[in-house]
């Protein structure tokens, strides 16, 4: 019992594990978020602009309604409730809706991160070579002032930078 609570402490210590916790946490509250913009404001505005059209309610019933049913015939959250069996095509057109909202956010957010890695590795790959060590400033110093005060031939014939 001792190696298997060492072996899962192990486990759930892993970064990996850890990102991957905190990914589904905020993957359930960015949910929830989705389905509220899907529910409250595009799927009016859809209703609105095809002439009223609410999708919640479009639906197939495919069984009896109770006896003791009291609710709305045209209610689809009612008859669920109440077990009739139903196709809610209107529901699967909004989690469709849900579904290609987050595929396109999920989409800008890679896009966004590719283009900022490729935009940091240019920077990265154009970034000035390095400087000088100071041995070689010193010896450049030092060829400098041979050149400069030096009277024999081989001090004035040293090379330069690059030739």
């Amino acid at each position: 019992m001792h190696r298997f609570i060492k072996e899962f402490r192990e486990f759930i210590a892993r970064g990996n594990v850890l990102d991957l916790a905190v990914a589904v946490i905020i993957g359930a509250a960015f949910g929830k978020i989705v389905t509220s913009l899907t529910d409250d404001i595009i799927m009016p505005v859809i209703g609105k602009l095809s002439g009223g059209l609410d999708f919640s309610s479009h639906f197939v019933r495919l069984g009896a309604i109770p006896a003791d049913y009291k609710g709305s015939l045209t209610s689809y959250a009612d008859l669920k409730k109440a077990g009739v069996p139903l196709i809610g095509y209107g529901q699967f057109i909004t989690q469709l809706v849900d579904f290609l909202i987050v595929a396109f956010i999920i989409f800008l957010i890679v896009r966004g991160v590719t283009r900022a890695m490729a935009a940091f590795q240019a920077e990265k790959d154009a970034a000035p070579p390095p400087a000088d060590s100071a041995e070689v400033v010193l010896l450049r110093e030092i060829r400098d002032a041979l050149r400069t005060k030096g009277t024999s031939k081989s001090a004035k014939s040293l090379p330069l930078d690059g030739e």
